[in-house]
C-alpha cells in the first residue's frame, strides 16, 4: 500500500463487520486483498457508462486468478430497480455463485446501493467490495453498509444493512467526472460539516474553487473528513437506531423531491435544497439563529448548488415526506440542528409548520 494512501477504519458490533476505506490514487492493486481468501467467482457490477472501467477491473481480477463475470446495469437511479437486482441474481445463478464468492461494485452511489442489496440477498449474504467512482459515492453511499432499491412509492424503501468487505476511493476517478456531478456530491460533504465537522465548511468557504478541484489537496481533505464523520457514526450505530439518523440531515425533503421529479434530479442537488429547508424549519422553531440558517444557503450557493424548489409542488412533496423511513406511525420526524454540529430529531406536531418553512425556499416560478 502506498504511503500516500489514507486508511479510515469502520468498525461494527462483530469482527466481520469491520472494514477499511482506502483513499488515494492508483488503488486497484488493493482489491485482491480486500476480497480475501476463499473467493473464487466475482461479479463486477457496473453501469453502461463505465463499461471500460468495469473491463479493467475484471481483467485485473482474472489476472489474479479469479473468475470474473460482468453485470452491466442502467446508469444512475434507473439501475436501482428490483428488475435490475433480479438480472444480477440471474447472472449469479447461471454462473454458480456460492456463499464464499463475491461482488465488486464499480460506479456511483446508485451502483453501490444496488450491488450491496444484491450481495445482501444472494444466498442471504455474500461479500461485496465497493469502488465508488463519484464524489457522492465516495463520501456517502459506499460507506456505512446501507443498501437499497427504489420503488414507485419512494426511494430506498426496500433494502438491507450489509457492510462491505472494503471500499476503495480512488481520487483519480474524480478527474473524469463532469463538474456538475462533482459539485452535486459536495452536498453530502456540506451536510457532514453542519452535523459534525465544521472544518469542512471552513475549507469550502475559504476556497470553493479548490474544494471542487480533483487535483487539489483541499478536496482530498474534504473527502477524508466527510468519510471519517460517516465512519465514526456508523461504527456506533450500524442499523440506524440512534445517532445514524443524523446522517439523514436534509434528506427528508430531498427524497420527496427526487420522487416528485421521478429521480431525474441529482441526489446532491435535492439534498442541497433539503439542507436549506431543514435550516429554515429549525429557524422557525427557534432552534438556531439567523446566522447559522443563512450559512446553509450561502455555502451551497457558493458551490453553485440549488437552494429553492417549485412553490406549486408542496402537496406532492408532503406525500413523499409522509413515506420517509424516519417516521413512526403518523408522526413526521425531521433531522434539524440545535446549533452548529448539534443535530437532533424533531417530531413535527403540525404540517402547517412544515408548510410555513417551505415558503422560505419556494421559487416563485414553476
Amino acid at each position: 500500500m502506498s504511503a500516500n494512501t489514507t486508511v479510515i477504519e469502520v468498525t461494527g458490533e462483530r469482527p466481520e463487520e469491520n472494514y477499511d476505506v482506502l483513499v488515494g490514487t492508483n488503488l486497484l492493486g488493493e482489491l485482491t486483498g480486500m476480497l480475501g481468501t476463499g473467493v473464487s467467482r466475482v461479479l463486477v457490477i457496473h453501469p453502461r457508462a463505465l463499461r471500460s472501467t468495469g473491463d479493467v477491473v475484471r481483467a485485473d481480477l482474472e489476472a489474479n486468478g479469479f473468475t470474473a463475470v460482468a453485470a452491466e446495469i442502467p446508469d444512475a437511479e434507473e439501475g436501482k430497480r428490483v428488475e435490475v437486482a433480479a438480472f444480477c441474481w440471474q447472472v449469479m445463478g447461471q454462473n454458480d455463485f456460492t456463499r464464499s464468492d463475491a461482488i465488486v461494485a464499480v460506479g456511483g452511489g446508485a451502483v453501490t446501493d444496488l450491488a450491496g442489496f444484491v450481495a445482501a440477498t444472494w444466498l442471504r449474504g455474500v461479500k461485496v467490495v465497493h469502488i465508488p467512482t463519484t464524489l457522492l459515492g465516495m463520501v456517502d453511499a459506499a460507506v456505512g453498509g446501507k443498501t437499497g432499491i427504489n420503488t414507485a412509492e419512494g426511494k430506498n424503501l426496500v433494502g438491507a444493512f450489509h457492510p462491505p468487505a472494503g471500499v476503495i476511493a480512488d481520487l483519480y476517478t474524480l478527474k473524469t467526472l463532469p463538474k456538475n456531478e462533482l459539485v452535486a456530491g459536495m452536498a453530502e460533504a456540506v451536510k457532514c460539516g453542519f452535523i459534525a465537522d465544521p472544518v469542512i465548511l471552513d475549507l469550502i468557504e475559504q476556497d470553493p474553487e479548490a474544494a471542487t478541484d480533483p487535483d487539489s489537496p483541499v478536496l482530498r481533505e474534504i473527502v477524508e473528513r466527510t468519510i471519517q464523520v460517516k465512519a465514526d457514526i456508523v461504527s456506533n450505530d450500524l442499523k440506524e437506531s440512534g445517532a445514524r439518523h443524523f446522517l439523514n440531515y436534509g434528506h427528508t425533503l430531498a427524497h420527496a423531491i427526487e420522487l416528485a421529479e421521478r429521480y431525474q434530479w441529482r441526489h446532491g442537488a435535492a439534498v442541497s435544497v433539503g439542507l436549506v429547508y431543514a435550516a429554515e424549519l429549525a429557524r422557525s422553531m427557534g432552534k438556531i439563529d439567523d446566522a447559522l440558517a443563512d450559512r446553509h444557503r450561502s455555502i451551497l450557493e457558493l458551490l453553485g448548488l440549488p437552494t429553492q424548489y417549485r412553490g406549486d409542488r408542496w402537496q406532492t412533496l408532503l406525500e413523499g415526506i409522509r413515506r420517509d423511513k424516519k417516521n413512526r406511525g403518523d408522526q413526521l420526524r425531521f433531522i434539524i440542528l440545535e446549533g452548529l454540529a448539534k443535530p437532533a430529531v424533531l417530531t413535527v406536531p403540525d404540517t402547517g409548520i412544515l408548510f410555513a418553512a417551505y415558503q422560505e425556499i419556494a421559487a416563485e416560478e414553476a
